[in-house]
């Protein structure tokens, strides 16, 4: 097991262990894939740390990174985490507004940055940040006299070296305790919370998760999710690192299917989305052929969940039963394995919970998908399946030095060096999360089974977790839809859905107002919300009210109500707060409609996916 007790500490060492190493990170430019050797990436990583502290960045300063996955982003973490800086990673999807409140409340000094969009974004907000004095661009066509790019960056730091002799000793005189990253997380209510992970968090987290994802210098991985949320962060990039894993750097989510043929990677993590995606590929593949091809791929679906259940059960498996799965392989397994590269040991799943429908749908097909459980706030990962320790519907047993404990609400507990520090500027939400002895309480509901595999059960939080792992607090949606003139309530769901989806309440008085203006004819309120003008306004009104929202907390499709929530429907309390299981329970069939017309326009994801 690892040694490193700070993410400096697994830097240097992986530096040293695999510096003749030709590739530590590849990534895919003007249609080639191009690599980056551990020792030109050590070596830049050095530039830019000299770079940064010649700028006058300090350690304990906060630098914040706004940039899809890219080299660039690694060697700017690794060389603020060298500088001993904290550096703050936002989402290349966040809205100017929202940026500004993380670059404000963090009080960056710099920020390194991507593309033209990123710049925009940051410029349209500059003003309102006196703290921010440097921007960064990677990308080498940006241009302006604010501006530093990345090459000049590591071109002053080649000259500024001398200055740091001791830059190496330096940076291994961060401590455990030392704060590494600031990431802004959605509350259920008012703005992001920072939750400051030190490098003892991280670093404990990637000790204990190596050896249970077995994964070696000989693997590969393709890394596809953002590098701003802490699953990507601690287990695609620093334990991938640590490891000596070769990492590709995915082109985008919209070409994640080509770059796994290409790479044909070993080992990934990803999101349920991405399992659910390629499934509902292979079901249409099968139901969209020639009938025969439909009755072979089903037919295979059987054999696979028959054999499933034994392997998974550890019985026996019948000389018939063998023989028709490895016909059942051999006809379309065999493809669904060619179309995650052929190579795939296995897929982490994490961020939102997994089917157990398509878990043991991948199982079948030879495609074995390790779920795991965490949150921002603990580094993140609580617990983990390994290919020892496997039971699907579960998120498996707690790594090593975690402890998980059920309180009597049943809510999920835990404890250990993987606890987040505390929430940034918020002590009062800190004592909140964090009880006295240590224990962090999940919000989530769960049970520890007879062989101590962990299940969760249910969320206690209202925040909203989509299918692919992007968490939506529905409050402040539903605080600025009640602001509108036409909208009377509102309620948000989408919990493991692909995307959220908004209820709304009209004001009926003012829409029956509107709606005689235009001459519209009803002769019911029932009538009135189902006009195709009423719906488009309310969707226009909605859209224009959100409209600072990051997409993908932007409801995708609307459910226009004829009445108000009340208390003798049961989807109010006698405080008047709405129940939200009620109203999902008592509007199911029509949410349901809502989520299927979707699926019909959009079987793919596209524009109604927040993938």
């Amino acid at each position: 097991m690892s040694s490193a007790r700070t993410l400096n500490d697994i830097f240097f060492g992986a530096s040293d262990r695999f510096q003749q190493r030709p590739a530590a990170l590849r990534y895919k430019h003007a249609g080639e894939w191009i690599s980056i050797a551990h020792a030109d990436f050590h070596e830049r990583v050095h530039a830019a740390s000299a770079g940064l502290l010649d700028l006058g960045v300090v350690p304990g300063d906060r630098v914040a990174l706004l940039s899809e996955n890219r080299p660039e982003w690694a060697m700017t973490d690794f060389a603020c985490l060298a500088a001993r800086c904290t550096d703050v990673p936002v989402y290349p999807t966040l809205p100017a507004k929202q940026i500004e409140y993380i670059l404000r409340d963090s009080g960056a000094v710099a920020i390194c940055l991507s593309t033209g969009v990123q710049l925009e974004k940051v410029r349209e907000i500059r003003a309102h940040l006196p703290a921010l004095k440097h921007i960064i661009t990677f990308d080498r066509e940006l241009e302006g006299p604010d501006l530093i790019s990345f090459g000049a960056l590591l071109d002053r730091g080649r000259k500024a070296t001398a200055r740091w002799p001791r830059w190496r000793e330096d940076a291994l005189q961060a401590t455990p305790d030392d704060l590494a990253t600031i990431i802004y997380t959605s509350g259920t209510t008012g703005d992001p919370k920072g939750v400051m992970l030190t490098h003892g968090n991280i670093t404990s987290n990637v000790v204990a998760s190596i050896p249970a994802l077995t994964v070696t210098d000989s693997d590969e991985c393709l890394s596809l999710l953002p590098l701003s949320h802490i699953f990507e962060r601690m287990a695609g990039h620093y334990l991938m690192f640590e490891a000596g894993v070769v990492i590709n750097y995915a082109e985008s989510i919209d070409a994640v299917a080509g770059n796994l043929m290409e790479v044909r990677p070993t080992v990934c993590c990803a999101v349920p989305r991405l399992y659910e995606k390629i499934h509902a590929r292979a079901l249409e593949a099968a139901s969209s052929g020639p009938a025969i091809r439909k009755k072979i791929f089903f037919w295979a679906r059987r054999v696979g969940d028959q054999w499933a259940d034994r392997a998974l059960a550890k019985k026996s498996i019948p000389f018939d039963l063998a023989f028709a799965r490895w016909i059942a392989d051999r006809l379309v397994f065999s493809k669904i394995r060619a179309r995650v590269g052929g190579r795939l040991r296995f897929f982490v799943s994490g961020g939102a919970p997994l089917s157990p429908e398509i878990a043991k749908f991948f199982y079948s097909a030879g495609v074995v998908i390790l779920e795991g459980y965490g949150l921002t706030e603990t580094s993140p990962v609580i617990a983990v399946n390994t290919l020892e320790q496997f039971k699907i519907g579960t998120v498996g047993r707690p790594i090593p030095g975690v402890e998980v404990k059920i309180a009597d609400d049943g809510e999920i507990l835990t404890r250990g060096p993987h606890v987040m520090r505390g929430y940034y500027n918020k002590p009062e939400a800190t004592r909140e999360a964090i009880d006295p002895e240590g224990w962090l309480h999940t919000g989530d509901i769960g049970i520890l089974d007879v062989e101590g595999f962990l299940k969760i059960t249910d969320r206690k939080k209202d925040l909203i977790v989509t299918a692919g792992g992007k968490k939506v607090a529905p409050q402040p949606i539903e605080g600025l839809l009640k602001l509108n003139k036409f909208m009377s309530n509102a309620v948000v769901l989408g919990d493991r859905r692909k995307f959220p989806i908004a209820l709304l309440v009209p004001n009926l008085e003012r829409l029956e107002q509107w709606a005689k203006t235009e001459g519209l004819r009803w002769t019911t309120r029932e009538e009135l919300v189902r006009l195709p003008q009423i719906r488009e306004l309310l969707e226009a009104e909605a859209k224009h009210t959100l409209r600072d929202l990051a997409q993908y907390e932007m409801p995708k499709r609307f459910l226009i109500l004829p009445r108000d929530f009340s208390i003798d429907s049961g989807e109010l309390t006698p405080k008047l707060s709405v129940k939200r299981k009620v109203v999902e329970q008592n509007y199911a069939d029509q949410i349901e409609a809502v989520y299927a017309e979707a699926e019909v326009h959009n079987p793919h994801g596209g524009q109604a996916s927040e993938a």
